[in-house]
């Protein structure tokens, strides 16, 4: 006979609430480590672009296979500055998933130049190279796929499209360190990189910090520049840049972090797999539009997104939280409906599948600490959304799921 969350272990306490993310299981354990690594930075006084950055720098170019790392304030800087770096201004557009966090068309708008927003994948949510390929013209100068939810967008393609038409690839890596297209890393097949050290991300630090990354030597040191006001020597501007320096304490977290980053995936693509195991068994994959690793990707899971059809997401999430188990809805309106957007003349129905991800999309907790009894306390709450009037929510559909999960039993 199933057991339910309550008596799946004699020690083991209900679980009453699910965060939908809980850095301190995190950190906790590496509390002796930040400690030693912050003394160390405030002995030094060295407390922008320190040794710690240097170090940060050529871990994280390694780790993505790229030539070059840079660091940076935080991931929407990065995206700004390698804008900056191809000079791109006004008069010029840039192609961008309306799908995504604003910083990736605002960095575009920022600098004078148009963002054209793009259709997404309804698999994988990140950007449509048809639509892409449809939507470049003579002002087009560059594409900035987004590697939404840590998969890799379909770069193969994008490059062919762009190398076709002599335009730049900024990769926003932001929620995809270590995700891989075909082999390669994401920031290193573009022509940058540029990722976002927020806490919420899979290698998270203590407040904003960035990265961009490059294989283009004369691109590296461009962005080195722009991120110091374009000066070199001390004093001496050949470029109008920015003041991005990432915080030396920032680094110092981060390096310890970066060792914990692999073994942090695994947890996260083995709670991924395990939700999909437990919609399986109740039959909500028959509900729910459950996320997919595409071929030829290494999926990092930064989200856990379903799709809830029939305009009910949002009574799901009500219904979640009220029992505090997280959930979230990222994103609940396309770029190209923002009201500061709204001189570029879009309109609902102009990207159909950016609309539907819209009313669709629920972020469920997947950070790699995350226990299979809370999971299992997840997919129940959403099975008994959909049990019924008589069990579930008031607006929940027909009395068709019976099933329960189960938490795996303890080898």
């Amino acid at each position: 006979m199933n057991r339910s969350v309550d008596d799946h272990a004699p020690n083991t306490s209900p679980v009453t609430s699910v965060p939908l993310l809980d850095l301190k299981r995190q950190h906790d354990p590496l509390q002796d480590e930040f400690a030693e690594a912050l003394a160390k930075v405030c002995q030094s006084g060295w407390f922008c672009l320190g040794p710690d950055v240097k170090q940060l720098e050529k871990d994280v170019a390694e780790y993505s296979h790229a030539k070059h790392a840079i660091g940076c304030g935080s991931g929407s800087d990065a995206l700004l500055l390698a804008l900056m770096a191809l000079d791109i201004g006004p008069g010029d557009e840039v192609i961008v998933p309306s799908f995504t966090f604003f910083a990736t068309a605002s960095a575009v708008a920022r600098l004078g130049a148009t963002p054209v927003f793009a259709d997404i994948d309804p698999v994988s949510f990140n950007i449509d190279p048809a639509d892409v390929q449809q939507k470049i013209t003579s002002k087009t100068k560059a594409i900035i796929p987004v590697h939404l939810y840590g998969q890799c967008a379909e770069m193969d393609i994008l490059m062919q499209i762009a190398e076709a038409a002599g335009i730049a690839v900024i990769e926003d890596a932001a929620q995809a360190i270590g995700a891989e297209f075909d082999g390669r890393r994401a920031g290193s097949i573009g022509h940058i990189g540029c990722f976002s050290f927020y806490p919420t991300k899979n290698l998270g630090g203590a407040g904003d910090a960035g990265m961009l990354t490059s294989n283009d030597d004369k691109l590296a040191k461009k962005l080195q520049l722009l991120r110091v006001h374009g000066m070199e020597p001390r004093y001496y501007h050949g470029l109008i840049g920015v003041n991005s320096r990432m915080d030396t304490f920032q680094a110092a977290i981060l390096n310890v972090k970066l060792r914990h980053l692999d073994r942090w995936t695994e947890m996260r693509t083995e709670n991924a797999q395990r939700y999909t195991a437990l919609f399986n068994e109740v039959g909500l994959d028959q509900i729910l539009g459950l996320p997919t690793a595409l071929p030829h990707r290494r999926h990092v899971w930064n989200q856990y997104i379903v799709r809830v059809p029939d305009g009910r997401r949002d009574d799901v999430r009500t219904f979640m939280n009220e029992a505090k188990i997280g959930a979230e809805i990222y994103y609940p309106m396309g770029l190209h409906e923002q009201e500061c957007f709204a001189h570029l003349g879009y309109g609902r129905g102009d990207l159909p599948e950016t609309d539907r991800a819209t009313a669709e999309v629920l972020a469920l907790p997947i950070f790699p600490e995350l226990t299979a009894e809370e999971q299992v306390a997840v997919v129940n709450r959403i099975a008994d959304f959909f049990a019924g009037p008589g069990k579930g929510h008031k607006l929940a559909g027909p009395n068709f799921l019976k099933r329960r999960a189960t938490a795996p039993k303890e080898e």
